[in-house]
C-alpha cells in the first residue's frame, strides 16, 4: 500500500486519519503544521499527502503551492481537507495544486474512494 503524510494540527483529527488509513493498509507519516510537513514530504517522498486547509503559521493551501512549486515534491498528490466546506474551497484547493478535495467531518469510505482514484487504484484495467 502506499506511505502518506497526514498534515493535520488538531490532535483528534490526526488521529482518526491515521488510524482510518492504517486500517486501509497504508503506512503513516504525521506533521502537525506546514513546515514540519513541507520538510517531512522533502526528506520523505511520500506515495500521498493529505493535508489540513487550516494550519497554525502557513496554512495548506500555501504549502500545497509551495510543494507543487520544489521539483522534488511537485509529483505528490495532496487531498485537501478543510471544515470549512464554503462554495469556494473546493474551487481554490484545486487552483492551488491539489488532486482532491474532502470536507470534514471525514468520512472513511470517501477518503478511501479518493485515495484508490488519485493512486490509480480505482480505474478498470490500472495495475
Amino acid at each position: 500500500m502506499a506511505r502518506i503524510l497526514i498534515i493535520e494540527d488538531d490532535p483528534a483529527q490526526m488521529k482518526m486519519t491515521a488510524l482510518m488509513l492504517i486500517n486501509d493498509g497504508h503506512t503513516v507519516l504525521r506533521a502537525v503544521d506546514a513546515e514540519s510537513g513541507m520538510a517531512l514530504a522533502r526528506s520523505e517522498r511520500p506515495d500521498l499527502i493529505v493535508m489540513d486547509v487550516k494550519l497554525p503559521g502557513m496554512d495548506g493551501l500555501s504549502a500545497t503551492v509551495r510543494l507543487k512549486q520544489t521539483p522534488a515534491t511537485a509529483a505528490i498528490p495532496i487531498i485537501a481537507l478543510t471544515g470549512l466546506a464554503r462554495q469556494h474551497d473546493e474551487k481554490n484547493a484545486l487552483a492551488a495544486g491539489c488532486s482532491a478535495y474532502i470536507a470534514k467531518p471525514l468520512r472513511y469510505q470517501e477518503l478511501y474512494a479518493t485515495i484508490d482514484t488519485i493512486l490509480g487504484k480505482g480505474n478498470p484495467g490500472s495495475p
